[in-house]
């Protein structure tokens, strides 16, 4: 099974901070995003890292979408179990 590489970049003001991640890795992402926030030496903050927790719950939430509805011509009627 091939990994699948994605990325988060926010862009503030000259600095643009990129956190790389595998798919499946996200809680390890969101250490990350911890760590960078309460590291005096970055000026990423606590607000950079709700911004990108956001940015990634909408993608997997995309992406659950994407995996539920694929298959389904039309989702609302496809449970319907008729005489």
């Amino acid at each position: 099974m091939d990994h699948v590489r994605k990325q988060l970049v926010l862009n503030k003001g000259t600095e643009k901070f990129i956190f790389r991640y595998e798919e499946g890795n996200e809680g390890q992402l969101l250490d990350a995003f911890v760590v960078s926030a309460t590291d005096p030496q970055t000026d990423f903050d606590w607000f950079d890292a709700a911004v990108l927790s956001f940015k990634l719950t909408q993608s997997l939430i995309g992406e659950a979408d994407e995996i539920l509805y694929k298959d389904l011509n039309d989702p609302v009627n496809t449970y319907h179990q008729g005489s």
